[in-house]
């Protein structure tokens, strides 16, 4: 008999204490785990030979967090739902603010264009080129990366030589766990997605990144640095946990 995928998947909900979770079993787990995944649903992932009370004693342990976390999740997707579908008259964020979405059609040509306004109202306006084979959201990717990169760049040429410091070589990505990163060889790299969040926050990041130049680690004297730059670093970090996941939905 042949066991449909969602069929395998149903074998492995479980609930207790008024929670559903997850089960997954794993050769590779030395010790059990608790975690939320990207969608919201609490998951244990239990070494093959683990008893299953084991994981229903850590999820009874673990209610007020799970239940915590997940309303948080409830309220994020609640919040990006409410912007309605990625299509004409939709929202969309740039710079920590909602803008109006406008889709229209080229009549010729191969290459969309974007349009970005902030006055008299918020508003990106994308011009689809019948040409152009790349869906609506992979034109705006490439027009939020264009300007993430240019954003990025202006923080880094006022910040850079404020810490004393000159990276090596700059690159714009689509990290998902990380929205900056620096090697030892002074190379950085920022996530676009920064280009969605208030510009506050994006100079944080750039300021972390940088102070990295001049101390790898996080040191004391290390946050020293980010924090005499600025002064509302925490602030900033706590606006990237309440809204990350609302930055990777943004071009659902």
């Amino acid at each position: 008999m042949t066991v449909t995928a969602d069929a395998a998947r149903a074998a492995t909900v479980r609930q207790v204490a008024g929670v559903s979770y997850l089960l997954r079993r794993s050769h590779r787990a030395r010790r059990i785990r608790l975690s939320i995944t990207a969608n919201g649903e609490a998951t244990v992932t239990l070494p093959m030979r683990a008893p299953l009370r084991e994981a229903d004693a850590l999820v009874a342990s673990r209610r007020s967090w799970l239940e915590r976390h997940m309303a948080r999740y409830a309220a994020e997707r609640a919040r990006h739902d409410a912007r309605g579908p990625l299509a004409d008259g939709g929202l969309i964020g740039v710079a920590g603010t909602s803008h109006r979405l406008e889709v229209r059609a080229l009549p010729g040509g191969r290459r969309s264009r974007v349009e970005h306004a902030d006055e008299p109202a918020p508003l990106v306006r994308v011009h689809l080129a019948p040409g152009d084979d790349r869906t609506l959201a992979g034109v705006l990717e490439a027009w939020y990366r264009r300007e993430a990169r240019a954003a990025i760049e202006r923080r880094i040429g006022f910040r850079a030589p404020q810490l004393h410091v000159r990276p090596a070589a700059i690159t714009v990505r689509d990290g998902r766990s990380r929205w900056g990163s620096a090697s030892p060889r002074g190379r950085l790299s920022f996530s676009w997605r920064l280009v969605l969040a208030p510009p506050a926050v994006l100079d944080y990041v750039v300021v972390h990144e940088l102070a990295h130049l001049a101390e790898f680690g996080h040191t004391a004297h290390f946050w020293e640095l980010v924090r005499e730059l600025v002064p509302e670093a925490d602030t900033a970090r706590r606006w990237l946990r309440e809204h990350a996941r609302e930055l990777h939905w943004t071009l659902e």
